[in-house]
């Protein structure tokens, strides 16, 4: 028989965005579900060490900051339920949604915290070194490189943001670009041009990074001209992979008003989405910051929002969820 479940509140994802939302659902009294999805705690469980969240004086690991979030949601009376969501339907309320074992799951409101993934250049040495000197995030990991050496691999505004940036920290910045042009907004280029601390590198990518003996990690890029096949290498200690990312948004195509770049939109200075009922928390919707701490504001905000609409709704809970999910 197939499981059917009911609640006033479904948040998709479990990062820091789905659980904070579950947490202020929880203790607004709508029993929220959180569905994991294919990885749960998000990317933050993928981190080693976390020195920019606040409350805690001493550098703390990801995996169990998440740990600690999601015993606090359960805590509070959040249910969590390991399913990846594979269809949606979002016609009319309560919304309907499909797990990809078959379960049902009807919500008077949905949370959407799916995040997003960062791009990578694919490199096998890529993955092995990723926390040992390669990063997707200057603003999460540059303070650990102060005074040495670093790289950023990229063109676009996310590339030369990060790369300005890490000139608070390092002296010695190179962006490494396939092209010959950047395709950043040029008052960015105009600001990295006029910056002495900042080298660029033209018409070159990474080969391969290059790991020292034991674990030592990063020791240099090899790099490898697009145009004329000559190899190089660039002695650095850091290695910022910059070339964007991915809003975990696939399912919502068509059924919920997304940008170009397949982020979902948003009534600014809220996490209301174009329909009524949902709402949008963390990367997903979020391209500019894309921080743990603001992950977890807006799911805050996502929770109370949801909360407010259901009280100016006073949209009963189904009687007969199975019914309806028959139907």
């Amino acid at each position: 028989m197939t499981a059917v479940h009911s609640t006033r509140m479904l948040i998709l994802g479990s990062g820091p965005a789905g659980l904070s939302a579950a947490i202020y659902g929880a203790r607004a009294g709508l029993a929220p579900i959180v569905v994991q999805g294919i990885q749960p705690g998000g990317q933050l469980t993928t981190t080693t060490d976390v020195e920019n969240y606040p409350g805690f004086r001493h550098v703390i690991q990801g995996p169990w900051l998440m740990e600690e979030m999601q015993a606090q949601a359960e805590h509070v009376g959040a249910q969590m339920m390991w399913d990846t969501i594979v269809d949606v339907d979002l016609s009319q309320r309560p919304f309907k949604l499909t797990g990809d074992g078959g379960a049902i799951y009807m919500c008077d409101t949905l949370v959407i915290a799916t995040g997003a993934q960062a791009k990578w250049l694919g490199l096998e040495s890529e993955q092995k070194l990723r926390g040992q000197g390669v990063s997707a995030c200057a603003t999460c990991d540059g303070f650990f490189f102060r005074g040495k050496k670093v790289a950023v691999i990229g063109g676009g505004n996310t590339a030369v943001e990060e790369a300005l940036y890490l000139t608070n920290h390092s002296h010695d910045v190179t962006i490494i670009h396939r092209r010959d042009s950047f395709r950043a907004e040029k008052i960015l280029q105009e600001r990295l041009f006029k910056h002495h601390g900042i080298k660029v590198i033209w018409d070159t990518e990474v080969a391969e990074f290059v790991a020292g003996e034991g674990n030592e990690g990063l020791i240099a890029l090899d790099l490898r001209n697009v145009k004329t096949g000559e190899t190089s290498r660039l002695d650095v200690e850091g290695g910022f992979v910059a070339i964007g990312h991915h809003p975990a948004t696939e399912l919502f195509v068509g059924k919920i008003d997304l940008d170009r770049d397949g982020y979902m939109k948003v009534t600014p200075g809220t996490s209301l989405t174009n329909v009524p009922g949902v709402f949008a928390c963390g990367d997903v919707m979020d391209k500019i910051y894309r921080q743990a701490i603001t992950a977890a504001g807006t799911g805050c905000m996502a929770a109370l929002d949801a909360e407010r609409f259901l009280q100016e709704q006073d949209y009963p809970v189904p009687e007969d969820a199975e019914k309806v999910a028959a139907e």
